[in-house]
């Protein structure tokens, strides 16, 4: 099967996912199911790429998985994964960076968009 409707297809299905997920649990006062999704999809995103690194999960199976439907589940297991795979390389020159940089700059990045998108958007 081509891959990118591999991928689309679990992106949808990991969307409706993350999606009912955050409808049965309320995001307030604390953002109790972006955490469950991150957490969730950290640990899957994990399990995933060891199968796919034992060649217990193929190509196109990790793709549906692992980009598709944990991608659109929680960018938060990319991020997690990446930084594993940095440590595991010893290559703390490029962890510290990535990390301070992605968790500092993109809430930053969000309030500029956001304060932007207010200012441009009509209301």
């Amino acid at each position: 099967m081509n891959s990118y409707i591999l991928v689309a297809i679990g992106g949808a299905i990991g969307a409706m996912m993350r999606f009912g997920v955050s409808e049965f649990l309320e995001n307030e006062p604390f953002p109790q199911a972006t955490l469950l999704v991150n957490l969730i999809g950290s640990f899957l995103i994990g399990v995933c790429f060891a199968a796919t690194a034992q060649s217990s999960l193929g190509f196109e199976a990790s793709l549906f998985l692992i980009t598709g439907i944990l991608g659109a589940f929680t960018t938060m297991s990319a991020f997690s994964l990446e930084t594993i795979q940095l440590i595991e390389q010893n290559l703390w020159s490029s962890v510290v960076p990535y990390v301070l940089i992605t968790m500092l700059c993109c809430p930053l990045m969000a309030l500029i968009g956001l304060k932007l998108g207010g200012n441009i958007l009509p209301s």
